[in-house]
């Protein structure tokens, strides 16, 4: 290379190396936080709040949530849908930065990944036969009553840990929980309330919802141990949006009926 080209060359690079050495410096990217995909995770088979619509689109309450947090973010979104024993490992992995898919907070998975703030309060509740003199979880001890659970959740770690005499049928599906119910096998089912009314509506002519709850439970957004950042910037996302009256919208959009029913009932609905 010519003498005098090498000078041209050198004094276009100069200005330039400020900024690459910046780019270097910041692991070789030329992008900004903001601008990097909000991979959110979430199982798509929990309606109202995780599902795909009629156009085989991710649909719900947490697919809404999760637009907005990305709009507020200034980063565009990734939906993936992930198996529920997979979404955990997923988050930790990076395959995922946050997981919005009703995740109920537990001491257990506090120890692998970190939670925002919770958004709703979801308790464990019951589904018993329309003639059952059932009203609390005390009369399951004191009729020795046989209790569906859904193997797995925290309506069975509860009932394992919380009811003396009586038996557990230790089921895969909450589906067939309820026909345990609906066909006179079990005395009751323990389950969330969402699930519980639900599977109420789907089975009213032989079944009753007792919606107050036994055992309050939170959800939160699932994020990476030690996304600090991250988990500040939600939190203040979810105190703004709970404030602007968001929350109230997506129920009003997604689970009307559910609401009246539970103001009717005396319960406190979940976003509140």
């Amino acid at each position: 290379m010519l003498p005098s080209l090498r000078r041209v060359i050198a004094r276009l690079w100069l200005p330039l190396f400020p900024a690459v050495a910046a780019l270097l410096a910041a692991g070789c990217s030329p992008y900004s936080a903001e601008d990097q995909e909000l991979v959110v995770g979430m199982e798509m088979q929990y309606p109202p709040f995780e599902m795909r619509n009629t156009r085989n689109q991710p649909d719900g309450i947490s697919v809404r949530m999760a637009e907005d947090l990305a709009a507020h973010l200034g980063r565009p979104l990734r939906l993936e849908d992930v198996a529920w024993d997979g979404i955990i490992p997923s988050l930790q992995s990076g395959k995922i930065d946050l997981i919005i898919s009703s995740l109920t907070r537990t001491e257990e998975r506090a120890r692998a990944i970190d939670f925002s703030d919770d958004y709703v309060t979801n308790g464990l509740c019951m589904l018993v036969g329309k003639e059952s003199t059932i009203r609390t979880a005390d009369d399951l001890t004191e009729s020795g009553a046989r209790i569906a659970v859904k193997l797995g959740t925290t309506g069975h770690t509860w009932a394992m840990q919380a009811l003396e005499g009586v038996e557990l049928v230790v089921l895969d599906e909450a589906g067939t929980c309820a026909l345990e119910v609906t066909q006179g096998k079990a005395d009751a089912f323990i389950y969330d309330q969402i699930s519980i009314y639900q599977l109420w509506k789907r089975h009213e002519d032989k079944t009753r919802a007792i919606l107050q709850p036994i055992r309050s439970e939170a959800w939160a957004i699932g994020i990476r141990k030690g996304d600090d950042t991250l988990r500040q910037q939600v939190n203040d996302w979810l105190k703004a949006y709970r404030e602007a009256g968001q929350f109230d919208a997506l129920a009003e959009r997604y689970m009307a009926e559910e609401k009246k029913t539970f103001e009717a009932m005396g319960v406190p609905f979940i976003f509140h």
